[in-house]
């Protein structure tokens, strides 16, 4: 009979679809923390107290707000988003904070075609597919 273990492997891949400017897109392997379900929730929680915060910090600019603003804490975001889910990725360039902030900044979409390959990964694992 064969053994299984109940514990959860550390790591897990799934490949990302990485759009690119002019409507390409390229498949890049990555690899994520796992995270037990009450680590996941209080990750995704975080995350939504940061985005109340900035709400709350735009609403009181008002007509000051700019777009620079906005977009500056939007990349802030993915690249602790990006940080936070993935121990490594199958991209040419190492691995590493610079990277991670180069991807972000230099790919509009790449924050989250990352968050939503996270997100459906343990989704297929809930639903047994």
């Amino acid at each position: 009979m064969a053994k299984f273990k109940i514990a959860q492997n550390p790591t897990f891949k799934a490949v990302v679809d990485i759009p690119r400017v002019g409507g390409t897109v390229i498949q890049v392997p990555f690899e994520f923390k796992y995270r037990d379900r009450k680590e996941l929730a209080k990750l995704f929680a975080g995350w939504q107290e940061s985005v109340k915060e900035d709400q709350e910090r735009f609403k009181a600019k008002g007509d000051e707000l700019t777009l620079i603003e906005i977009t500056d804490s939007h990349v802030e975001r993915q690249i602790e988003q990006v940080t936070q889910l993935v121990t490594g990725w199958g991209f040419d360039d190492k691995f590493s904070a610079e990277s991670i902030r180069a991807l972000v900044e230099t790919s509009a979409g790449a924050g989250d075609a990352i968050v939503d390959a996270y997100q459906k990964a343990f989704s297929a694992a809930r639903l047994g597919n």
